[in-house]
């Protein structure tokens, strides 16, 4: 039986980031200076298949501290945490390492200068995700006020209307940040914004290119996890661009086959949490369906690096 014709988008850039993959070879080096266990307090990224293989390893994932053992290295995972957090594990003289991305610690250190400054901080992020409890965890209680939406905005109860600065979690909707932005400046015309944008490089990059292949394809498949902020997201950019059919996809195994029946083209990207491998899985499972035409959209090149730290540089 001949396979219908489809024309395969592919995002460029696409899967790991820079932080992602320096958070993985940090779980990695661990392991080969110290030996198994080494711990992790939560999931290193947010990605099943990354998890299950450094847990093959010897990486033993736990959601706090409390469930660690003084005498074994500790990973903070790559989304931040918590000031009380290292100070728990220095105070229980634990060999811990953090894994946290450079570009959330730099929206921790702008967090604590605004503070140093006598400002309240906003910041625009999802309740309960990690990369958002480890920056409000940054300042005591009551100087990080959340928000979501830009309805949100008009409760505030801040402190001060006149010292005010704004910080964001790095992995959000450019596009719904942006709203959240003016509402904020509506309301509170002196607030402060970052320097430089704080949602990341591949997360803006990585929505363009979704942007882009939007205008293009008939489906969209997004390869990521349901927690994984940045992933989730792409979904909705892709729907919001004019995809009339965004699906998210952790392996090629969840791809809804009869939701995608009579269409010709589908585009596929991965969150930055994402292995390529699984691209290449879903890629092979479109393949055995269709005959395959593929073309690549990209829209940017990404040559960013970030060093692991010293202490796994340095020989045992």
């Amino acid at each position: 039986m001949t396979k219908p014709p489809l024309t395969l988008w592919l995002a460029a850039p696409r899967g790991f980031c820079a932080g992602v993959d320096r958070a993985i070879r940090i779980v990695e080096m661990a392991l080969e200076k110290y030996g198994a266990p080494v711990y992790v307090r939560h999931e290193i990224v947010h990605n099943k298949y990354v998890v299950d293989d450094l847990r093959a390893k010897g990486a033993v994932f736990v959601e706090e501290l409390d469930d660690c053992p003084d005498d074994r290295p500790v990973i903070f995972s790559a989304h931040g945490v918590p000031k009380s957090v290292p100070a728990e594990a220095a105070a229980r003289q634990m060999l811990f390492v953090d894994a946290t991305c450079p570009l959330v610690s730099k929206v921790h250190i702008e967090a604590e200068r605004h503070h140093e400054n006598g400002l309240q901080i906003v910041m625009i992020g999802h309740a309960g995700h990690p990369e958002t409890v480890g920056t409000m965890g940054q300042l005591p209680p009551g100087e990080v006020l959340l928000v979501e939406t830009p309805g949100d905005v008009a409760h505030l109860n801040a402190r001060d209307a006149a010292k005010l600065a704004f910080v964001t979690q790095t992995t959000l909707s450019v596009d719904d940040t942006a709203e959240i932005v003016a509402a904020l400046q509506a309301r509170f015309p002196s607030i402060i914004g970052p320097h430089k944008e704080d949602i990341c490089y591949a997360t803006t990059n990585r929505q363009e290119a979704v942007k882009a292949m939007a205008r293009e394809a008939d489906a969209m498949l997004v390869v990521g996890a349901p927690n994984s902020s940045n992933s989730r997201r792409l979904v909705e950019v892709g729907a919001r661009a004019g995809c009339t059919y965004s699906q998210l996809v952790q392996r090629a195994a969840d791809i809804d086959w009869r939701a995608l029946e009579g269409i010709t083209s589908i585009g596929i990207t991965a969150g930055a949490s994402a292995p390529e491998v699984l691209v290449e899985e879903v890629i092979d499972a479109v393949r055995a369906r269709y005959d395959v035409t593929i073309e690549q959209v990209e829209t940017a090149q990404e040559n960013v690096e970030f060093k692991v730290p010293r202490v796994l540089r340095e020989t045992a």
